[in-house]
Parts: C-alpha cells; structure tokens; sequence
C-alpha cells in the first residue's frame, strides 16, 4: 500500500536562526540512513549555530569569576555578569530584580522553595511539569486541578487563595503546558493573586522558546527558565525575580562565593545575587544561555511564524488518522505553541516511538512527560486505558518535511504496522536484532 500526502497546502516558513545537527543523518534499522527529524525539542533543544559559535570563541579565555586578577579572568567576569542584563532585557524584568543562575528550571524553582518566608502559603495546578509542582511540600500546599476552561482556572485560583491563612503567599503557574502546549492565563491569574496580596512564580521553560515574555506586563514576580530549552544545552538556567525574598533566605549553596567573609567563629553571607550562586559557576552556560536569549529577541517575528506555519500543517494532518486522539486541557481552543500530545487507539506510544525512530528517523517523546497527574489524567480523558503518549514538539530545528514525514509515517504503521520486528529491553520497546553502530565518540 502506498501513501502520499497531499502537497498542495505548502506554506511559506520564515528564515529561522539555523542550530547545530540540522544536517545530521541518522541509520535506520531498515538499511541505508536518513535525514534525523527532531520532534523533541520539548525536552532538549538542539543548540543554535550562533551560540556553538559563540562558546568556541569563548572557550579560549575561560577562567574563573569575579576572583581571578587574570586577564582571563576579567573577561568571563565581564561576560558573566553582562549576561545577567542580557536576561533581565529578555524577560522585561524590573528595576532590581535579581537574575540568578542555575542549572535549570527544576533547580530555579527548589532554590525559591528554600527562600520562602516561613508558613508561605502556595496554590499550584495539578497540571504543572514536576520541576514546578514538587518543590512545594507540606500542610500550607493546596494542589488545585486545572478546569475546562480559561476563566474556571482563574476562578479556581482566586478560590484557593481565600482560603489561605493570613502571610505570604504564593501561585506557581506554567506559561506553556509541556503536555498540550496550551497557553495558561497567567496574565488574568496574576490580576487575581493581587488582590489576595500574592505573588506568582512563572514557569517558563516551554514559553520562553517561543514567546516574548515581559514581567511587567504579565505582573509576574518571578520566573524560571532553562537554557536546555532555549537553544543552548549547556547546563544553565536562571531564577529572575523580585530581590526581598531571595536576600533574606539561607544561602542555597554552602560554599565559596556565596561568602562576603568567614572567620573560625561565623559566617557573613553575600547580600546579591551570589548569595545563591556558590561554588565555581558554569559560565560556559551561562555565557551561552545569554547568546540564545539574544539571539531570540532579535528575531521573534521570524520564530512565531515560522513555528505557527509548522504546527497548523501539524495538526491538519493528523486530523484523519484512524484512531487519534489529542491531549488538552481546555475545551476551547487557544493560543499554543508547537506542542502536540497523542494517543492511537490500539497503539502502545512506546512502541510507537521506537518505530518512528528506528524505521523513519524521527524523534519524537513517549510517556507522561514529567507531568504524571496531569498527563494521565488527559489520556484517560481521551479514551485510552493507557498512561502514556506520543508528544511532538516542534522548534527551530523542525522542517515541513519533517513534519510530512511524521504524517505519512504514522498513516502507513496505522495502515499496515511495523516493517521490523520489536520487543521491550529494560522496559523500553527496541528493534530485535538491532545492527545499527554509534558514533565512534560513544565506544
């Protein structure tokens, strides 16, 4: 049986900042090799050209921070610290906030969890990535489920924030849902914490790759992203955010850096944003994460666009597929980015991600998706008895051919299955009798 799709919705994608592995080819199980489709930029993004670039030219005059006398050492110093108003410019934050660097958003978001004031209360949706919904422990947490609809989920909110006790509070809300995609009204949300005299903690590690993010307008005091996610894996993320709390908590590191002076008797900690910084940092990451978060403020027309045009060609051709069903947390439609979670009725996600990888040279991701309430929670709504699924995530590495080619792929395995044999080695679906070598860099 023989399947083609139909061409003739061609679209014009934007000109794109180009990433590192665009030319990468990969072998299949099947014989010979094939253009690599990444569809899994949800998880890791691939690295943007300008920011490999940028790190080689770099890599030369690394040396230590804000400790070394070495000319070396002045100028990662002077990188370091230049990127902390690179981001402070790419999340419009105001006068004063702090910018600190950390390895991601799991680890921005448990350096918050230890700069709480004490009995802070804190109302989180169950829909959160785990990195948002699990540094939050104890009596004064209230997990609400995230409704139907927009409006309920801002409704829910300001319900759960009236019946906190009187002090400090706190709403953590995701920009982008890892699982759908969806847009949360983070803006209305906020408009409702302030009434109740709290604050809020975005999570932006899947909006910030795809949206402009302004502080001030969305009335956020903090958010938290990861370079891994933005086009530079490198190992940094950073927490920005509003100072008083951060100043006034422990150090979450105990080590040099975060030390102004130590004596035999006592400790006197740094008042800034090395406080929460000790320990030799990445700069390397950090350098890179502020190249990507430049090199996005320059062109987001260009990736809105682009990204828009993918993810409409996306979902069109799913439409028709026997046995589909998309994941979503909202009844109504509404603003996304290129996020899209499946089932197939009859079709293990699993095995189907192996199959799409191992035959077509496409990688996509199975499973809950660090998100286990949420995302199971949606797949029994869309009818499987299962727990998990297929999610595509597109990015700046994402082509129309890419995306022609997951279509057509899942058309012909719904059709006629499998041309190659699988079964499940350490509780992960494999091709039987795979021949296919890695890299030489892997031995």
């Amino acid at each position: 049986m023989t399947l083609a799709l139909d061409r003739s919705t061609e679209t014009v994608v934007a000109a794109v900042p180009a990433v590192a592995g665009a030319t990468l080819r990969v072998p299949l199980v099947t014989g010979g090799d094939i253009g690599y489709a990444n569809l899994d930029h949800a998880a890791s993004a691939p690295c943007l050209d300008a920011v490999h670039t940028a790190v080689d030219e770099f890599l030369p005059w690394y040396a230590s921070v804000h400790r070394g006398a070495g000319f070396a050492s002045q100028v990662s110093t002077r990188l370091y610290e230049r990127t902390r108003d690179v981001l402070r410019r790419f999340v419009d934050a105001r006068t004063g906030d702090s910018v600190i660097f950390t390895r991601n958003t799991t680890d921005a978001f448990n350096l918050l969890a230890k700069a709480l004031p004490r009995k802070t209360s804190v109302v989180v949706f169950d829909s959160e990535h785990h990195a948002a919904l699990l540094p939050w422990r104890g009596p004064n947490v209230r997990r609400v489920q995230l409704p139907r609809t927009r409006l309920a989920a801002v409704s829910v909110v300001d319900e759960a924030l009236a019946e906190c006790p009187q002090g400090p509070r706190l709403v953590v809300v995701a920009g982008a849902s890892n699982v759908t995609g969806e847009l949360l009204p983070v803006a209305e949300i906020a408009a409702v914490a302030r009434k109740h005299g709290a604050r809020v903690a975005l999570d932006a590690a899947q909006l910030a790759p795809h949206r402009r993010i302004s502080l001030r307008e969305l009335d956020v005091d903090y958010v938290a992203l990861s370079g891994h996610k933005l086009y530079a894996p490198f190992g940094a993320g950073a927490l920005i955010g509003r100072s008083d709390w951060l100043r006034a908590a422990e150090p979450y590191l105990a080590g040099g850096g975060a030390t102004k002076l130590v004596t035999e008797e006592a400790v006197v900690w740094n008042s800034g944003e090395e406080r929460h910084e000790a320990g030799s940092p990445n700069t390397v990451g950090v350098y890179a994460l502020g190249v990507a978060c430049e090199q996005l403020a320059a062109q987001w027309d260009a990736v809105g666009s682009h990204e828009a045009a993918l993810l409409e060609r996306l979902r069109k051709g799913l439409e028709g597929l026997p046995g589909f069903a998309e994941l979503r947390f909202f009844d109504a439609p509404v603003d996304r980015v290129g996020t899209v979670s499946f089932v197939v009725d009859g079709f293990e996600p699993g095995w189907l991600a192996a199959v799409l990888s191992a035959e077509y040279g496409i990688g996509v991701r199975d499973g809950a998706f660090c998100a286990h309430v949420a995302a199971r929670r949606l797949i029994r709504e869309a009818g499987s008895e299962g727990q998990q699924a297929v999610r595509v995530s597109l990015g700046l590495g994402s082509t129309e051919e890419h995306v022609d080619r997951l279509v057509l792929a899942l058309r012909q395995i719904v059709a006629r299955g499998a041309r190659w044999e699988y079964a499940k080695v350490d509780g992960r679906w494999a091709p039987v009798g795979d021949t296919r070598e890695l890299p030489p860099f892997c031995a």
